[in-house]
């Protein structure tokens, strides 16, 4: 692979991220040169795009981008796809779409691996097709892992630790096409998290690293990681770790012991994602989620009695699901109030082939009044929450730009730019007095 010129496209989640990072390192260190923005059209060898298929907006958006892709190399260039869309792909439409490589969402290290499939379409001139794809009911651990994070370029550094989920949820597909769940070895994610901590030293600026100071440990299911809170405490002790999160965590994962595991750690940041996804009980229901909107209320409380109550609880909202009406709809906007949310992730109900939703459908109008309803609500509850921190001190967390950044409870900071500050850097922590609240952004004055 070595001068191989590919472009590396991620569409999706967190962990679909994760996958492009690891694959990108893994095709650096073959030689290749990997870049994540879009060439010229023909100027790349190869395009390799990480599918994602959680809404019909998403397969659309997939769609596009292999177009894409195909215009990047041009006819004789290659164009692999891997990821939840490309699991759920016919043979027939991969090869319509000009797609050369087919890989899942369990063996996306195929497209590393299998050097003969990649000599053989990059031989072939565009015009060959292998599918790489696996069942993805094997519970065995995407072997992916071992090519990641070694050289992080974040300062917030995500991990995926799990994959799958075997919860099938009324509305959701994500199981047929990320297949049942697994859990990465603890000592295999131990080890990634020393190599994202390492001081950066000795290393030329072109690399263009940056020190991991936070860690957020993600997956498809969390929750499902057979050994999470062990997982939690063993992070929690490697030497130069300043904070740890979680990634979304499924409000039924949410045990004593899990809760138990973040309060007695150092560096876990007082904030959790919850999917709350609907406040009423019979969408719930229908939605097989397992939970009732008081039972969700009840969890809010508890969490906060472990963990502080200043607790940030974030969550999804799946607006305008089938059989959804008025009084249901209030009722969620109901419970979003009484459950001191912060940060809102509102999405309307998208039908995904696979699911087995039952209900009338929400007319398209209906649905777009109420997902901007309760965003609007949203940024009001986020608002509110941001406003509490002002007169406390915070400790920011300087990411992308040394005058911004989040606090531990995942608020975002905006540094006043002082002395203080002048000589702040990416990465560092800075203690600073917060005076303004606007938009659920924090303005704070470095101490």
């Amino acid at each position: 692979m070595s001068g191989l010129r590919i472009w590396l496209h991620v569409l999706g989640c967190r962990s679909n991220i994760y996958d492009g990072e690891a694959l990108s390192e893994a095709l650096t260190a073959m030689g290749a040169e990997v870049s994540s923005s879009p060439p010229e059209d023909g100027k790349c060898a190869v395009a390799v795009v990480v599918s994602c298929s959680v809404t019909s907006t998403a397969d659309k958006k997939c769609r596009q981008a292999v177009r894409r892709a195909r215009r990047a190399v041009g006819e004789s260039g290659v164009v692999a796809v891997c990821g939840c869309w490309a699991q759920g792909l016919s043979a027939d439409e991969a090869k319509r779409l000009s797609i050369n490589l087919l890989a899942g969402s369990r063996n996306k290290s195929a497209l590393v691996t299998n050097a003969a499939a990649l000599a053989r379409a990059l031989d072939g001139g565009g015009k060959t097709f292998d599918d790489l794809r696996n069942e993805t009911a094997a519970p065995e651990w995407d072997c992916l892992g071992i090519f990641s994070a070694s050289t992080a370029r974040h300062t917030r550094v995500f991990i995926k630790v799990q994959e799958g989920c075997g919860r099938f949820c009324s509305y959701c597909a994500i199981p047929l096409l990320r297949g049942s769940p697994a859990s990465r070895p603890i000592d295999d994610v131990v080890a990634e998290v020393r190599r994202v901590v390492e001081p950066v030293t000795g290393l030329e600026p072109v690399t263009g690293r940056t020190q991991g100071r936070e860690v957020v440990l993600t997956g498809v299911n969390l929750g499902a990681h057979d050994s999470l809170a062990e997982l939690i405490l063993r992070v929690s002790e490697v030497p130069g770790l300043a904070r740890l999160r979680l990634g979304s965590l499924e409000p039924f994962a949410l045990d004593d012991r899990l809760l138990d595991a973040l309060a007695s750690s150092a560096v876990f940041c007082p904030h959790l994602h919850l999917p709350m996804q609907s406040g009423d009980d019979g969408v719930l229901a229908r939605m097989r989620r397992g939970y009732t909107a008081d039972g969700f209320l009840r969890l809010c409380d508890r969490a906060r009695e472990r963990l502080g109550d200043d607790l940030h609880v974030s969550t999804d909202v799946l607006v305008a699901f089938p059989g959804e009406d008025e009084a249901a709809f209030r009722r969620t906007l109901s419970v979003m109030e009484r459950a001191a949310l912060g940060r809102v992730h509102v999405f309307p109900y998208s039908p995904r082939p696979g699911a087995t939703v039952v209900g009338d459908p929400v007319p398209r109008s209906v649905a777009a009044e109420r997902a901007a309803e309760a965003l609007a609500l949203g940024a009001r509850l986020l608002n509110r929450y941001a406003g509490a921190f002002v007169g406390r001190r915070v400790s920011v967390l300087a990411e992308k730009d040394p005058l911004r950044g989040y606090s531990r409870h995942f608020v975002s900071v905006r540094l006043a730019n002082t002395s203080g500050v002048s000589k702040a850097r990416v990465s560092d922590i800075i203690e600073a007095d917060v005076t303004e609240c606007s938009n659920g952004t924090l303005l704070a004055f470095p101490v």
